[in-house]
């Protein structure tokens, strides 16, 4: 049985405090931790992308700056290759070894076939347009091989009223080889006589191929002429031919500069975007 003796006796006890109206019960609270906001990486796949632009652009400099250096060199043979007497051409020529004697001077004797003429073009000339005139020779020996005579305006080469000489001459030129045919390159039409690429199998075949002896043998005939004998040629339909000179084109130097400038300037531009990114992220809102 309950005793209010004892409970009065117990001095640690103390009667309840009166709950105040609407009063919410006390709960245990924690401190809440300190906000650490999400981040988001700078690096992305863009980034990365930018990052291979410099070391992708070096490589290609680098690349041109070899392809020069085979470029100078070949030019530096050529020319010295042109600084030969001129080779007498034999009678059957082996034309496995051509590409050996590409840009070497050789001399032929013998009459033109102006009935197998070909005009080769179009060419530009000193401002004007114009064909080659790709004519067969028949040498003294019964074979047959091909020579770029030169340039003639156009009116001549449709007229067919350029230079027609007759009788025996001497040709001094510059071996040269088929000619690569690009995508935007017509078909040439033998039937007309007009030729689009230099396609010395089917040249040879037109003027007569294998049966005739005519070999797949071709060079460029030689004029080391001034302006002025130059114009008059031109004047009087005698075709131009080529001078004694190398002309092949060597633009890798350029190459190699715009190349390794887009290279630098790349570099620099992503070592400015990294130096202000140096803090890895960037908080995001809540």
């Amino acid at each position: 049985m309950f005793s209010f003796r004892r409970a009065f006796a117990n001095k640690s006890w103390r009667p309840p405090r009166p709950r105040a109206p609407n009063s919410v019960p006390r709960r245990n609270i924690t401190a809440p931790t300190i906000y650490k906001p999400k981040t988001e990486s700078w690096f992305t796949p863009i980034v990365g992308l930018v990052a291979i632009f410099p070391v992708f652009t070096f490589a290609l400099g680098s690349w041109q700056l070899k392809r020069l250096k085979w470029k100078i060199d070949l030019i530096d043979e050529l020319t010295e290759k042109l600084q030969l007497d001129p080779l007498p051409l034999p009678r059957q020529v082996n034309i496995s070894v051509l590409p050996e004697f590409t840009w070497r001077k050789v001399k032929a004797k013998g009459k033109w076939d102006h009935a197998h003429t070909m005009l080769l073009g179009p060419k530009v000339f000193e401002g004007e347009n114009g064909y080659q005139v790709i004519t067969p020779l028949m040498r003294q020996d019964g074979s047959t091989v091909l020579v770029d005579r030169g340039f003639v305006p156009k009116e001549l080469g449709d007229s067919g009223t350029f230079d027609k000489p007759e009788g025996e001459v001497e040709v001094v030129g510059l071996i040269r080889l088929s000619q690569p045919r690009n995508t935007f390159t017509p078909d040439n039409d033998p039937k007309e006589k007009f030729w689009y690429w230099r396609d010395l199998d089917a040249m040879a075949e037109y003027a007569g191929g294998k049966e005739a002896n005519v070999q797949p043998v071709f060079f460029e005939e030689i004029f080391d002429g001034h302006t002025g004998q130059i114009m008059e040629r031109l004047d009087k339909g005698i075709p131009v031919g080529r001078p004694a000179t190398v002309n092949l084109r060597n633009s890798h130097l350029s190459y190699v500069l715009t190349w390794w400038g887009l290279s630098a300037i790349s570099s620099v531009m992503l070592f400015r975007f990294i130096k202000k990114n140096r803090v890895r992220g960037r908080s995001l809102p809540r």
